[in-house]
């Protein structure tokens, strides 16, 4: 890619029909792991109009009522007013979960099996993983994803505060940045969507979002009378959520990750348990590509692994600097190797993943969030030093 180009990535708020999948899907992985930490999870939920249809795999020891944690979910969100079609209390559930099948388990169970090559935890599936981190913003995400989650969550802030009547939770976010040189030189343009009140003018919201959230949140010496602003930009925005459009778990694995940035393996993340790779290996890749950046050993990092079924080691590692290494990408491939270990058990057991903290994942990126580190620990930068040491 050219040094000199515009990049844009957008996000998404807790109301959008996806999101809200997402959630319940989550929220449902919490419950599970709340009561037996070696449930084995797989929801995936799917929303229209007043109708919630949950599905998937579970098998757990956990007892509780699947419908009041889906109500409390919705409930969470927003979706508690009287004239919602979709409402925490009047929409309609089908649970289609199913036992995860003993095939997929005994690959990933630490036992031997018939068939099976080691008696360890294997991968709980195939796939590709790609962790990402680049020095752009102080969180180490590149900025436009950054940029459009902050102001879907300073949105989301100011709705739940209660004191604007008329905002509603569906919301989306887009930020687009001119770089220079490879570096972020300008914001040129910001795209803001919002559901709300039908009594409410679109002059009033545009002159809202502007001065409240747009100008408070993005940086101020990257904005300036050339970016150019579209809030509500279809005039009107009061049909939304699941009323106005489905919604399916899994399908904003961009607005979860790096907004296009960095590659992406395919998989998503919400209501699988960290025994799914496609979840836990691409939390590692971030921890990892963090550190990488963190350590000063390059400026922008990416990580890609792969696993097969049922095997506890990753059939391939590769590191990307971009150029930007101070060593070779061979040097820190190898230097990652010999501080991180990407056995599927070890990573549960290093990022701490065998705990009800997924719903706390799932709105504004899993990653680039800084301020729990006890909670989102794939964001720490622990092994600076050692990778500093391995590379020697």
């Amino acid at each position: 890619m050219s040094k000199n180009y515009i990049f844009s990535s957008e996000s998404v708020g807790e109301g959008h029909p996806d999101k809200v999948c997402d959630t319940i899907s989550d929220a449902i992985l919490d419950a599970c792991l709340a009561q037996d930490k070696n449930s084995r999870v797989a929801c995936e939920t799917f929303v229209k109009s007043n109708l919630v249809v949950v599905g998937g795999e579970i098998t757990t020891n956990a007892k509780f009522d699947y419908n009041e944690v889906i109500r409390g979910a919705i409930r969470g969100i927003g979706y508690v007013n009287d004239d919602d079609i979709f409402h925490a209390d009047k929409v309609f559930i089908t649970n289609a979960l199913t036992s995860q099948s003993a095939d997929i388990s005994q690959g990933v169970d630490a036992k031997k099996a018939a068939g099976k090559a080691t008696a360890e935890q294997g991968a709980g599936d195939q796939g590709l993983m790609f962790g990402y981190a680049s020095n752009e913003t102080k969180e180490l995400m590149p900025a436009p994803i950054m940029f459009a989650h902050h102001l879907g969550r300073e949105l989301t802030r100011i709705r739940k505060s209660g004191k604007v009547k008329w905002l509603r939770p569906d919301a989306k976010s887009q930020v687009s940045v001119q770089y220079e040189d490879g570096k972020p030189k300008a914001i040129t343009s910001v795209v803001i969507s919002t559901q709300h009140t039908a009594d409410v003018s679109n002059k009033t919201i545009r002159d809202f979002i502007t001065k409240n959230v747009i100008n408070r949140v993005l940086p101020k010496k990257l904005l300036s009378k050339k970016t150019q602003l579209l809030i509500n930009p279809t005039g009107r925005f009061v049909v939304g959520g699941p009323e106005g459009d489905s919604g399916l778990t899994g399908r904003k694995i961009i607005v979860d990750t790096y907004g296009g940035m960095g590659r992406h393996g395919g998989g998503a993340f919400s209501g699988k348990d960290p025994s799914k790779v496609d979840r836990s290996a691409a939390y590692m890749g971030r921890y990892v590509a963090k550190n990488v950046v963190a350590s000063g050993l390059a400026t922008h990092c990416e990580v890609q692994f792969a696993y097969a079924i049922g095997y506890p080691d990753p059939v391939s590692v590769a590191v990307d600097t971009f150029g930007t290494g101070v060593i070779s990408d061979e040097q820190i491939t190898e230097a990652v190797k010999k501080v991180f270990s990407f056995k599927p058990a070890d990573i549960v057991k290093q990022l701490k993943l065998l705990r009800p903290i997924f719903s706390a994942t799932t709105n504004y990126g899993h990653f680039g969030k800084v301020n729990d580190l006890d909670t989102i620990t794939w964001e720490k930068t622990d092994k600076v030093k050692a990778l500093q040491r391995a590379a020697k």
